[in-house]
């Protein structure tokens, strides 16, 4: 079973509708409320998934492992899942649509000068901000679920990866059964770098929802901009595992046999705005040693070194700068710490 509407998530000051599409696999239905399209699951009608896409707009891999899994849902073929989904499967394909039109990773200033980050607000306010009242109304789905998958991307020079909230061993589970090669634990509250608070990041859909008892995770598909044939199918096959974990699917998800590393704020910065040239050899998933050295950047009109980067930290390179212009306290390396 499929159904899908169309959803309003706020009005621009013209009176021009923000839409979007959400869309219900299995056990489950879009009904007409006061305010637009509600989920109506059956009370025996198993657990819910919420997977959205595109809360960045120029993260658009998201939005492809979406429409991929939608065929092999609902489509014949080889590649067709050969199973009604024992629950219900909600998927938001471009949860910022703002941002999507703009190919960018915020809105302007002039829609949202509070909240210009749409994931750094949730679960939202029905009488806030424009991303308040877009979180807000998306969080009516998302608070519905069991289990929450939000997809996203990084740059080219990323190591696909999964976050998810350290300590928490159901959010760990889910991470797992996604399937990368690389799960990134991130600390929060009192527990998290003093940056994690800095940048708002409570705000995020993965920590609004972990502290609500649903376990969320926040897979990382390496390119933006650009659609990726592997990246998107890591996110198909991450998805389906996730759906098997859930039950929602017969099976077990593929064993997971990784490595899990700190959470992302081990990064090293650039000291001084200049060019960046990283090692010769230097790529994502090097391990490194603390002291070891990473790259240089230098002046480009009087071509001094101004700074020699080196790694912070023993761990696993899952970023590397490669837009070689960079300003000073710009990220040039990502280096996550191992745990395990």
């Amino acid at each position: 079973m499929h159904d899908a509407s169309e959803l309003v998530l706020a009005r621009l000051p013209s009176g021009v509708p923000i839409r979007t599409t959400v869309h219900v696999y299995g056990e489950g239905s879009l009904v007409d409320g006061p305010n637009g399209p509600e989920l109506d699951v059956p009370a025996d009608g198993g657990p819910v998934i919420y997977s959205q896409a595109a809360q960045h707009g120029r993260e658009v891999n998201g939005t492809a492992v979406l429409r991929r899994l939608h065929e092999r849902l609902t489509g014949g073929g080889e590649e067709a899942v050969d199973a009604d989904l024992a629950g219900a499967l909600v998927t938001v394909p471009v949860a910022d649509p703002l941002t999507f039109d703009h190919v960018s990773y915020t809105t302007p200033e002039s829609l949202d000068a509070t909240h210009s980050n749409m994931n750094r607000c949730w679960p939202g306010d029905d009488d806030g901000t424009l991303h308040e009242r877009m979180a807000a109304r998306l969080w009516a789905f998302a608070s519905a679920a069991d289990a929450i998958v939000d997809l996203h991307t990084g740059s080219p020079a990323m190591l696909t990866h999964t976050v998810y909230m350290r300590g928490d061993e159901n959010c760990r589970s889910l991470a797992e059964a996604f399937g990368t090669d690389l799960l990134l634990a991130e600390a929060a509250g009192d527990d998290a770098d003093a940056e994690w608070s800095e940048r708002g990041f409570a705000g995020k859909l993965r920590v609004a929802a972990t502290r609500e008892g649903i376990p969320t995770i926040t897979p990382e598909l390496a390119h933006s901009r650009e659609i990726v044939p592997g990246a998107v199918e890591a996110g198909v096959h991450g998805t389906l595992g996730v759906l098997r974990h859930e039950g929602l699917l017969p099976g077990e998800p593929e064993p997971w046999d990784g490595t899990v590393a700190r959470n992302h704020l081990g990064r090293v910065n650039a000291a001084q705005s200049g060019l960046f040239t990283p090692e010769r050899d230097l790529t994502v998933g090097d391990e490194v040693v603390e002291g070891e050295r990473l790259g240089v950047v230098h002046d480009p009109t009087a071509f001094e070194a101004l700074q020699t980067a080196r790694a912070d930290r023993d761990g696993i390179v899952y970023s590397i700068a490669r837009e070689s212009t960079v300003t000073a306290g710009s990220t040039l390396v990502g280096v996550a710490e191992r745990l395990e």
